[in-house]
């Protein structure tokens, strides 16, 4: 997950499948008031408090994506499809298995509407995991070195965005609230006016306000809502999201060790080439969350075909 990321990379791996949202949603909204716990007669916290707040969430994100290469777990995706008048037109799922193999994450497809695949698909799937594990298998020390260099770059270039976070915004504590009994300081961040962003994805960053929920004894995001407070457009307006976007991400704490995602959910109108409008809502929900122990051992197909 990169909740550090406002949604960023949520929105772009859901940009196939999401939503426009109902027409009395589309503007511009302020988030809801929360009812603070009488433990937020506490003093409020300052303006950096809260910035040094955000920048620690923000490194603890990344270590939970770390320690997520550690698990394997189970997604579903619902996807809507809508029309003009933001009625469903129909509704398909797909359920995956999501593992880590040789260091990358693989999601095996093992559902379609809450249905088992058929024995042919199920195949197919089993094939495509297999040849990334051969890959991976045969990969040569080049080629390896080439592929690490690439995740280092691409970590370093996450931290430089996430780094702008706290800078990019105006923060407000609004109090301290309970969620799964545990207590959350919540935060509003309004972007900061006239803020010129230095990352070359951060100009999302200033066309979007949020409410964060932070764990109050783990530094962790427990829950942020995201509210697109203006149009955005990615690769020279080849994708273009509109003022309006939503999007909620839910964590869970497991293993007393991490922190990972529950529940995503986006609404947005979208428009892809200048042309094509997508109209879907977006569902997503992980669970079911195993450690892949150091003793596990993935069996080639051959290998278990063999053993029958």
């Amino acid at each position: 997950m990169r909740l550090t990321g406002i949604v960023l990379l949520v929105l772009l791996a859901a940009s196939p499948v999401i939503a426009q949202q109902d027409a009395a949603t589309k503007h511009t909204q302020s988030f809801p008031a929360t009812t603070p716990s009488p433990a937020a007669t506490q003093p409020t916290l300052s303006q950096e408090q809260i910035r040094a707040l955000i920048r620690l969430c923000a490194n603890n994100d990344l270590e939970n994506d770390k320690k997520q290469r550690d698990y394997t777990y189970v997604e579903r995706q619902l996807e809507q499809r809508l029309d003009g008048k933001g009625n469903v037109k129909s509704t398909e799922t797909k359920t995956y298995d999501v593992l880590e193999i040789y260091g990358e994450q693989v999601q095996k497809l093992i559902a379609k509407d809450d249905k088992p695949l058929s024995a042919k698909d199920a195949q197919k799937e089993d094939e495509k995991i297999q040849k990334l594990i051969d890959k991976r298998k045969n990969e040569s020390d080049s080629d390896r070195e080439k592929r690490l260099k690439k995740e280092e770059k691409d970590r370093q270039d996450e931290l430089q965005f996430v780094g702008e976070v706290a800078d990019a915004y105006n923060f407000k504590f609004v109090g301290i609230e309970q969620l799964d009994g545990r207590d959350n300081y919540v935060i509003d961040g309004e972007p900061k006016p006239g803020y010129q962003p230095v990352h070359k994805d951060a100009k999302i960053l200033t066309k979007t306000r949020f409410r964060a929920w932070i764990d109050k004894d783990d530094s962790q995001v427990k829950k942020l809502d995201v509210q697109f407070i203006d149009d955005v457009s990615f690769g020279l307006i080849l994708f273009k999201l509109h003022k309006g976007a939503h999007a909620i991400i839910e964590t869970t704490r497991v293993n007393d060790e991490v922190w990972l995602q529950r529940h995503v959910v986006v609404t947005a109108d979208v428009r892809v080439a200048l042309v094509k409008n997508f109209d879907v809502a977006m569902d997503i929900t992980d669970r079911d969350y195993k450690k892949f122990r150091a003793n596990t051992r993935i069996v080639p197909i051959g290998d278990l075909q063999a053993s029958h």
